[in-house]
């Protein structure tokens, strides 16, 4: 995807980019391939390619969730190197973005990007998944938590929903084996206090990949229980 047809394709979402926005995905581009050359942060390295694979599919989040466009709290978990919400937080400023990943070597990374991409209101931390979710300062504090094809979606709901404050929501973006997943995860979302509101299912454009994003509303408390220790969820997941 050229960055004119990334222009074209927000403009018919209604998001219209300043030039100060492109400036900061042009910097991210050449940021991300960059450090790409010292660890590994993703295979997608053409322009073009993280344009689209990367950028604009982050961004889907927004088309079919509007309180991604207003002044909200958010946490990506597992963020690697920084999608969906880094792409989010430069198309939606007022967004306050918390991302939490396993690797010290990622979190320096996204540290050196929001620093030269000037972004306030962002946070990284380093620790898991399933040891942040019991942190009382984050349990349950987040108006919105984002995860992008990080684990089976019964794994996902468990390191996520505990984040998500009563009324907020969870957004599970997916690749093509969503239905399954969430057949399989159904029970999952329920004991951990979720309800899924609503399933888009659409096409990414240029490389017609499917693509899927769940919409799970927190209508009730964690049990206290929930994530279990580290590895467990993964290991032995609530079916």
């Amino acid at each position: 995807m050229n960055i004119e047809k990334f222009i074209q394709l927000l403009s018919e979402e209604g998001i219209t980019l300043s030039e100060r926005q492109l400036e900061q995905f042009e910097m991210y581009f050449h940021t991300l391939v960059e450090w790409n050359e010292k660890m590994n942060l993703t295979a997608i390295t053409d322009k073009e390619d993280v344009y689209l694979k990367h950028f604009f599919d982050s961004i889907t989040a927004s088309f079919y969730y509007d309180p991604l466009k207003e002044p909200a709290t958010l946490c990506d978990v597992g963020a690697g190197a920084g999608f969906p919400s880094i792409p989010l937080k430069i198309v939606f400023p007022q967004l306050k973005v918390t991302i939490v990943d396993s690797l010290m070597k990622r979190i320096h990374f996204l540290e050196h990007l929001a620093k030269k991409l000037q972004l306030e209101d962002v946070e990284f931390i380093h620790d898991r998944a399933e040891t942040f979710g019991k942190k009382n300062d984050y349990r349950e504090n987040f108006d919105i938590v984002t995860a992008r094809a990080v684990a089976r979606l019964s794994v996902l709901s468990e390191l996520c929903l505990p984040l998500v404050k009563v009324g907020g929501t969870f957004v599970a973006m997916k690749a093509a084996s969503a239905k399954e997943e969430l057949q399989a995860g159904q029970k999952a979302i329920s004991i951990l206090g979720g309800k899924l509101v609503d399933a888009h299912s659409f096409v990414l454009p240029e490389e017609e990949s499917e693509r899927n994003i769940l919409i799970i509303s927190k209508e009730k408390q964690t049990p206290k229980k929930y994530p279990r220790k580290p590895g467990t969820p993964n290991k032995e997941p609530i079916e």
